[in-house]
């Protein structure tokens, strides 16, 4: 550490970085622009800058923070050393570290403690196994072990200045532990991230999270173990601080992180707030993505605010369409039944729908996965499907029941990622539903079905030329660059000693000719791609032009479709349709 001058302020480094993790191949995944950007990150970053400004570590110390998101920056340890060796003391902070990412956070993690430079980290992975396992789990103690420090729980309410304190001392503890006192969010401080930062995004977008918790049980979700059951919320007044402070950084886009938005107490003041700024003070180009569940059409005005507050990204937990899996897993809250209502409620806005479909519960076989996509893509009006493997993620209620039960599961945290077979089925071998998984990417997103969703989309008022970049992505990012659209980007950037250490660098003569053939051809299968749905969107513009498009996914909902549609016919759905009927007989008597 350098020593400081007399009479000048001495050097505080916080070096906050969020972690990507490994490809297949053992390379970091990261793109010239990412696609998500790590609300985390922005959390982390804006309470170290409310450190900062009220000088929590004396008047005479300056704390100067570099935030790095790993899926745009490569991260070198000797980089990262440098910026705290050359202050006059620092430490670095891993934060938002998912399971996936946990080998690789530690990977950063190990020569940073070698040269004896104070690291902590924390997020979901840390966070869910303190709440949820009786032992540590082996990967957080390795991290013990290495002499990391462990952040459970979140950071708001100035507990970030005591790990600073003790820092500055040279006295990190080993353990950080909040979970049982969840910090309220009004008035808390709010995210943000440098426009430098922002703009390494696709998209120029940032992220902010207007509340967090939620109150249902999926079995399989890990929100409900880390931020709780009980929900907490940034206040109206709070969110509008958010986007001001954005806009004069000239960002317009925002994604709303809430796991479900729709059950955000203060939706409709928000929604107001956003409406104001548009409508009113002329900030027409806001736009937001939120997360809903699939019954936020009942809610009265919901839909309709969304559309004028600017959501023009819908992410929807669709789930499954089996209502034995949903009973399963306990999403309870989504019913088939409602399925077609609420899409086409939306699909009416002009947004974009994507839905989150899991593949890999106990009923699925290969057969019943695929024909419950044919079954989407002819009867749901969905734009985007986004498939991932039931996965029981550390925190979840899920992976707790199979640890306790001795059930077998991969060792290695970094195939966690959603994408990734990692547990055996009852009723599909893993070479079986890795080639359903696959095949149903293959399938939904055939040129056949981008030409529906084209049609359909030039005939319910939603943007043909937008929805094809998505189309795009989703097909490309998993045919193209074996990558999941969430992990997908622009311009794949490798390099060659950024490689898991257990795999081994590869020479020069092998690594540079494989990459840059292999970076040549992807971008003249991406330009095929695009140019070859760029036509199929103008076919569809043209014959959707020429005479009204319709298909059974985007007509009226009538009463009798329990009987006509395939969705409601398998014994299952039909079980499921027969005690929604008695249900609502039973509210009707008693309502009479």
């Amino acid at each position: 550490m350098n020593e400081p001058q007399p009479g000048q302020p001495k050097r505080f480094s916080v070096v906050i970085i969020k972690p990507s993790h490994y490809d297949d191949d053992g390379y970091v995944i990261q793109w010239l622009r990412s696609p998500v950007p790590a609300n985390s990150l922005a959390v982390i970053y804006a309470l170290a800058l409310d450190c900062a400004q009220r000088r929590v570590l004396g008047d005479n110390v300056e704390i100067e923070l570099h935030p790095f998101d790993e899926t745009n920056t490569r991260i070198r340890p000797q980089d990262v050393a440098a910026l705290v060796e050359g202050a006059d003391a620092g430490m670095v902070m891993l934060v938002g570290v998912q399971s996936n990412q946990f080998p690789r956070a530690l990977d950063i993690a190990g020569p940073l403690r070698q040269r004896g430079i104070m690291v902590a980290i924390g997020g979901f992975h840390v966070s869910g196994t303190l709440a949820m396992l009786k032992e540590r789990d082996p990967d957080v103690r390795r991290a013990e072990e290495m002499g990391i420090s462990l952040f459970a729980g979140e950071a708001e309410g100035r507990r970030l200045d005591q790990v600073l304190l003790d820092a500055a001392a040279g006295e990190l503890k080993p353990l950080y532990n909040f979970m049982d006192d969840l910090p309220d969010l009004e008035g808390a401080v709010t995210p943000l991230l440098p426009a430098d930062r922002i703009k390494r995004v696709l998209g120029g977008h940032t992220s902010f999270d207007a509340g967090r918790g939620c109150p249902f049980t999926c079995s399989f979700c890990t929100i409900i173990n880390v931020q709780g059951r009980k929900s907490r919320w940034r206040t109206a007044d709070d969110v509008e601080h958010i986007v001001r402070t954005n806009l004069a950084q000239g960002v317009h886009s925002f994604f709303i992180t809430d796991d479900n938005f729709a059950r955000n107490k203060n939706w409709e003041a928000i929604f107001d707030r956003l409406i104001y700024l548009r409508e009113v003070e002329g900030f027409g180009d806001i736009k937001c993505s939120i997360q809903v569940d699939t019954g936020c059409h009942r809610i009265p005005n919901f839909i309709d605010k969304a559309r004028r507050a600017g959501a023009k990204r819908i992410f929807i937990g669709l789930e499954n369409i089996n209502p034995e899996n949903l009973k399963g897993a306990r999403k309870n809250q989504n019913k088939i039944t409602e399925y077609r209502q609420m899409l086409l409620d939306w699909k009416k806005t002009g947004a974009i729908v994507f839905c989150g479909y899991i593949l890999g519960f106990p009923n699925d076989t290969p057969e019943s996965i695929l024909r419950d996509v044919r079954i989407i893509q002819e009867e749901l009006p969905t734009d985007l499907l986004e498939f991932t493997c039931l996965t029981p993620l550390p925190g979840s209620e899920d992976h707790r029941n199979m640890v306790n039960a001795g059930m077998p599961m991969d060792d290695d945290l970094n195939r966690f990622d959603v994408n990734h077979v990692t547990i055996p089925h009852q009723r599909m071998s893993r070479d079986e539903w890795e080639s359903a998984y696959m095949q149903a990417w293959e399938d939904y997103y055939s040129d056949k079905h981008i030409e529906t969703v084209l049609k359909r989309c030039v005939a319910t008022g939603t943007s043909p030329g937008k929805t094809l970049f998505y189309l795009v992505w989703f097909k490309g990012s998993h045919a193209i660059e074996g990558a999941h659209p969430a992990e997908g980007g622009g311009f794949r950037r490798k390099f060659r000693r950024d490689r898991r250490p257990s795999m081994g660098i590869e020479p020069v003569w092998i690594f540079y000719p494989k990459y840059w053939f292999e970076t040549l051809w992807k971008l003249y299968k991406w330009g095929s791609l695009y140019t070859r749905c760029y036509r199929i969107m103008k076919k569809a513009i043209r014959e959707t032009g020429q005479a009204a498009y319709t298909d059974l996914a985007i007509t009226p909902v009538t009463a009798d479709e329990t009987d006509t549609r395939e969705l409601f016919q398998t014994p299952e759905a039909r079980n499921f349709v027969v005690q929604i009927q008695r249900v609502e007989k039973m509210r009707s008597g008693a309502a009479a």
